[in-house]
């Protein structure tokens, strides 16, 4: 989206004023973004196109009903019955949903269309229009109605009613894969956690969770067919807690919680490397047959799974299994990474039968960019978490298996780690690929980021969120914001509304967004928070 005349004007005056203060050391208050840039250019994450109308906007208020007629079918009365949920508790109004003929699509309120002929928006595009008889969202495909009730949020007001601007948005995203990924296992956190991080991260269009389940420190997902690995590997945790794990029944509520926001869960299994817990669980793992004591600490390397043993690919071959069919999307990621315990041609030889299990299951290889290095199956993803001192070897082999056709997610440690420290100050997190602030994660080109993989080659992005460090929802959160917002865009958004100074304006207008919510967040010094 080219930056109007208005948006370039707003962002000198802010600028200015900012530099003024800093020069100046004056007290008084530098404008907030919110005075200078209108809803529509304070969209987060930035659309393809979006403007003001200069006309009347819709009332938002008790009338205003959500209508998802007509013949919307029962996915889009899920989409309207949920977004209402979204919009009742900060707006305290009623919002009925109606459909059908009595819905028909034509009376005031929030609309929500189906158009089979808007192939262009894609599963997950939109178009929004509002005027003074309502708000129109217009989608290809219901994935699409949902993303554009996430954009029609931030033009409502935080609380209570109020009035939608006029104008329209429309919007389709880079990149297909904008991911998160949660560790718990390094610290175990219940479901109901997870399913607010699900919430906070659909509110910025990521389509993915990735679940770290499985680690050194503990086993976190209920197996029936070894069912040790649970109870006993998962009964630990950093530090010496007490660890937990999830039920089969609790994976499934949260897959299913996530699906009903467009969110695709992928599970870890980390293997052949960071398996002490597993280990420990099952002496028959080890290849000298003798379980080692479950492990609390945070060091890598150590572990690895009995790659000659054929009670090894048994074990994987039930994981996966029992995993596979609790898992609707078509993603399994088996790890791959710091297995410095297992010889390169042993890994090799681990990660050929391991894919094969994958396939045998009906999904798709997702693992660590190691697996470059090795045999990558037909298809499999690559995801990327080097830095830029990573060596150029290491990063040559994940461009030869983009040009072999292997689909990359991007992942830069020094950019995209949430456990990244902002600065020496932080007290969570880790700082050994440098202290990440809030513009350097921003500041990266997903397109560009690794030679010779091209941008036709990215799937997309994900944030990591590892946590050696990060036993409480308020570091979890602290960590993740704004951060977390700021890789939600580059993914989402189109390279050339990518540009920091106008980013960093709109980051600060959701700072009473994220208050409301509840939601901890690092309020980073280069920008003008509300």
């Amino acid at each position: 989206m080219r930056a109007t005349r208005r948006t370039l004007a707003a962002l000198l005056v802010l600028a200015a004023a900012v530099s003024c203060t800093a020069a100046h050391g004056d007290d008084a208050e530098p404008p907030h973004a919110s005075a200078v840039l209108t809803p529509y250019e304070r969209l987060l994450p930035a659309p393809v196109s979006a403007r003001a109308s200069g006309g009347a906007g819709y009332a938002f208020g008790p009338g205003t009903v959500i209508r998802t007629g007509p013949g919307p079918g029962e996915e889009v009365r899920r989409v309207g019955e949920l977004l209402a949920e979204q919009l009742r508790g900060p707006s305290g109004l009623p919002l009925p949903v109606v459909d059908g003929e009595e819905g028909s699509g034509d009376g005031d309120g929030i609309r929500l269309r189906l158009d089979a002929r808007a192939r262009e928006l894609g599963a997950e595009g939109y178009r929004l229009r509002t005027t003074p008889s309502g708000v129109t969202l217009t989608a290809h495909a219901p994935a699409g109605l949902f993303r554009g009730g996430q954009t029609l949020r931030q033009l409502l007001p935080v609380r209570g009613a109020g009035e939608v601007p006029g104008g329209d948005v429309t919007d389709t995203p880079r990149f297909a894969y904008r991911g998160a990924m949660v560790d718990i296992a390094r610290h175990h956190f219940p479901v109901d956690q997870v399913k607010r991080y699900v919430d906070q991260l659909a509110q910025y269009k990521i389509n993915t969770l990735h679940v770290h389940l499985t680690d050194d420190q503990g086993w976190r997902i209920a197996v029936d067919s070894w069912p040790r690995l649970a109870a006993y590997g998962g009964a630990s945790e950093v530090g010496g807690g007490p660890g937990g794990h999830w039920t089969k029944d609790e994976y499934r509520d949260l897959v299913a919680y996530a699906a009903r926001r467009y969110v695709d869960v992928v599970p870890e299994i980390d293997m052949p490397g960071h398996v002490n817990a597993a280990l420990a669980s099952y002496a028959e793992l080890n290849c000298d047959g003798k379980a080692p004591e479950r492990y609390t600490g945070i060091k890598v390397g150590f572990s690895s799974l009995c790659v000659g043993e054929e009670r090894t690919y048994e074990f994987i071959d039930d994981v996966l299994g029992e995993l596979a069919a609790l898992t609707p999307g078509r993603y399994l990621h088996i790890g791959g990474d710091e297995a410095h315990s297992t010889p390169a041609a042993d890994y090799a030889a681990f990660m050929d039968r391991a894919q094969a299990v994958v396939a045998k299951h009906g999904k798709t290889v997702v693992a660590w960019h190691q697996l470059a290095n090795a045999r990558p199956a037909p298809g499999a993803v690559v995801q990327y978490w080097g830095t830029d001192k990573t060596a150029a070897a290491e990063k040559a082999a994940v461009a030869t298996a983009a040009r072999s056709g292997h689909p990359v997610i991007l992942s830069p440690a020094d950019r995209a780690y949430l456990d990244m420290k902002y600065d020496k100050a932080t007290k969570p997190g880790l700082a050994w690929a440098g202290y990440v602030p809030v513009q350097r994660s921003y500041s990266w080109n997903p397109g560009t980021h690794l030679p010779d993989v091209p941008e036709s080659a990215v799937l997309g992005v994900e944030a990591p969120l590892w946590t050696e460090t990060i036993a409480t929802r308020a570091d979890w959160e602290l960590m993740a914001f704004p951060r977390l917002l700021g890789i939600a865009e580059l993914g989402w958004s189109p390279s050339a509304s990518l540009a920091w100074p106008a980013y960093r304006l709109r980051l600060a207008t959701q700072s009473p967004r994220l208050t409301a919510q509840g939601t901890a967040y690092y309020r980073a010094p280069e920008v003008p928070w509300e």
